[in-house]
């Protein structure tokens, strides 16, 4: 048997009414990384190359980089709260347990907030090549760190780029109730584990506004991710209006990027499209976790993964 699966649920996509007769969930996360990245400073082996100034300091600390990240947690957090809060959105969170160590009273605000937590590694850095005890660590370490901040356990996780083959061994393992270390489809999906069955609430990385940075970015003004990301929703909310069609998508949201004054209005922007259009149901990603596993139960889901 192929390792990967390439069909999915193919021709047979499942139904599913979110709520009331929303067709579409819509999940914002905001990613927590500030303080989590890279940083010859803090003892790691290399510094974050990637953020808004493409430069590369290799044997020292990267004072501008460390400056820039602390932007989100200064700044941009607050903003993007202001926006979230104006409509009443509550989002999911993932976070780095560095960040959550030196940042607690954010986590403590956002829980306050009402907003869901969901664990993203010990540093914002892939755990591609850890052994499963290692990689277990890490995962605990995180988990344990964020509860310490806030009081509340994050009920998912999703890594930073890849995962390991143990990861969503290790998510089931410890209790967790989804992973996000997928990017295959645009309906939640089960997955056999060592431990039992694991619900896969997949991730996106083109609704994302990572794509502000890089040599060649796709977005510049907040124009451009707005404009992409409703062009989104409206696809979805035709194929939901004209084939049944039901979906879920990821907005991808980074407090030092998204938070700057030029960019702040593609998120009003988002939100004030959404506003409009009763197709759509914003939802944490716990919420689709769960109203996904009360319409398809454990052990009763749609046949995707073999479980």
């Amino acid at each position: 048997m192929d390792r990967r699966n390439f069909l999915g649920y193919a021709g047979s996509r499942p139904q599913i009414l979110w709520s009331g007769q929303s067709k579409i969930a819509v999940n914002f996360v905001v990613n927590l990384e500030e303080g989590a990245e890279l940083s010859l400073a803090d003892g790691d082996s290399a510094n974050e190359p990637g953020h808004e100034v493409q430069s590369k300091i290799v044997d020292h600390p990267d004072l501008c980089r460390e400056s820039s990240f602390e932007f989100g947690s200064r700044v941009g957090y607050w903003r993007v709260m202001q926006e979230f809060e104006r409509r009443s959105v509550r989002a999911t969170l993932n976070v780095c347990g560095r960040f959550a160590q030196r940042c607690p009273e954010i986590l403590r605000d956002a829980v306050g907030r009402g907003h869901d937590l969901c664990g993203h590694g010990w540093l914002w850095k892939s755990p591609a090549g850890m052994d499963q005890a290692s990689e277990r660590d890490w995962m605990v370490a995180t988990l344990n760190a964020i509860e310490s901040a806030c009081g509340a356990r994050p009920l998912g996780w999703h890594c930073k780029s890849s995962a390991t083959p143990r990861t969503v061994d290790l998510t089931r393992e410890l209790g967790l109730l989804y992973s996000s270390d997928a990017y295959n489809d645009e309906l939640p999906y089960s997955v056999r584990t060592q431990s039992g069955p694991l619900l896969i609430v997949p991730y996106q990385f083109d609704t994302n506004d990572m794509r502000f940075f890089g040599e060649a970015p796709a977005f510049v003004r907040a124009q451009d991710f707005s404009g992409y990301v409703i062009d989104s929703l409206a696809r979805l909310k035709y194929e939901a209006q004209h084939y049944g069609r039901s979906s879920m998508i990821t907005i991808g949201l980074h407090t030092r990027i998204i938070g700057r004054s030029a960019r702040i209005q593609a998120l009003t922007q988002i939100l004030d499209y959404l506003a409009d259009e009763s197709v759509f149901w914003l939802a944490t990603r716990s919420d689709i976790a769960r109203r996904w596993q009360s319409a398809f139960p454990p052990g009763h889901s749609p046949g995707h993964e073999g479980a």
